[in-house]
């Protein structure tokens, strides 16, 4: 089939317009009234066309965004594969010491356990408890974002894990992340493709914390903990609680102070890993959910939710700093989000109740204090 859409679509459109970027080609196309139905003639076309498309409706009438998509570039799949399989041996070997079956060491303390002895296989396997639920919720995050791209026809890079050894992250990673290599095309995509990470990664995180909590252990008030606890070594975490989170613990009736199961740790912190994506700023998830929502204001919400971070930094945990530092950095120092490539194209009404619950979802998993120590 020709590139150009004339060949096989012109006889229900109006006009339109092509833009050529490097993965794909785009064509936003104004069609008939006759056929903005659309059609049976106008369906099967569409049908025949070799990539996605919408409708938008517009001013002037209903549009059509169709892509097709240039030859995709090879991923590094072994790379993917090998980041995914370190991944895994540093979460396990930090849900190891969470359980108790194995000591933390010094800072680089996890390259001095990497081949275990056979004694030491069953430790090391207390800690997939942690690790296998943890990297799940974690890869389903970063799938809501591919596939949601994948369906746009965008170049979108798999996803990358971060291993890290007991510093700077107790867990064993600093989670995960996609690379978004092109320019999306609306605000439509925008929503979408910010949104599909957060929904799905809390789709994952809600059962695995309900199943852990079942399974955690309630203390005795003489312990002198409150709330949801870890022992990392001897080193007692009280958690904090987001309404999610102070549900769960009143329908399982937990009790005033709980400690929490190697699993149930891995929900919060995929409840704390949805959070903190969608804090409405920069690159983030919520950045990305604001600006497709409100693109006029979302320079100005911005702004005021990173000074709030720096007073809950200042007041509260320290690592909201580190949060608002961080924002910066990845946004080399501005809060603006980037304009899509059509910044006026209306947002879809029935996008409404996405907007609506990944705001939602951001104030029931919102933990003003995680950490207690």
């Amino acid at each position: 089939m020709s590139q150009d859409p004339a060949t096989t679509l012109l006889p229900y459109l109006r006009a339109w317009q092509t833009t050529q970027l490097p993965d794909r080609q785009v064509v936003d196309a104004l069609v008939d009234p006759r056929h903005a139905g659309p059609s049976p003639e106008l369906a099967a076309a569409l049908a025949r066309w070799p990539g996605p498309a919408y409708w938008s409706d517009e001013t002037d009438g209903r549009h059509l965004i169709i892509t097709r998509e240039e030859p995709r570039r090879r991923e590094r799949w072994l790379l993917h594969g090998a980041l995914l399989a370190a991944t895994l041996i540093t979460t396990t070997y930090a849900g190891a010491i969470l359980a108790g079956t194995l000591q933390p060491r010094h800072l680089l303390g996890l390259f001095g356990e990497l081949v275990p002895a056979v004694s030491a296989v069953g430790a090391w396997a207390a800690g997939l408890a942690f690790s296998l639920p943890l990297l799940a919720i974690l890869l389903a995050h970063e799938l809501g974002h591919y596939l949601t791209a994948r369906r746009y026809g965008l170049s979108v890079s798999p996803p990358y894990f971060i291993p890290v050894p007991l510093w700077p992250s107790f867990i064993g990673t600093m989670g995960a992340f996609i690379r978004l290599r092109t320019m999306l095309s609306d605000r439509r995509q925008l929503l979408d493709v910010g949104a599909g990470g957060p929904v799905a990664g809390f789709v994952v995180a809600l059962p695995v914390l309900a199943w852990g909590l079942a399974r955690s252990e309630t203390l005795p008030a003489a312990v002198g903990l409150h709330g949801m606890v870890i022992w990392f070594g001897a080193l007692p975490v009280e958690l904090g609680d987001s309404l999610v989170t102070l549900a769960l613990r009143a329908v399982l009736d937990t009790g005033p102070a709980v400690a929490l199961h190697p699993a149930a740790f891995a929900g919060w912190i995929g409840l704390m890993v949805t959070m903190l994506n969608l804090l409405p700023l920069g690159q983030l998830d919520g950045g990305h959910i604001l600006y497709a929502a409100l693109p006029s204001w979302q320079r100005r919400f911005a702004i005021v939710f990173w000074v709030l971070l720096l007073v809950l930094g200042w007041y509260g945990w320290k690592g909201w700093l580190v949060w608002a530092a961080l924002v910066l950095l990845l946004s080399r120092g501005r809060l603006a989000h980037p304009a899509v490539l059509d910044p006026l194209r209306p947002l879809p009404a029935n996008r409404r109740l996405l907007t609506a619950g990944s705001l939602a979802l951001f104030i029931v998993t919102f933990t003003p204090l995680p950490f207690r120590v």
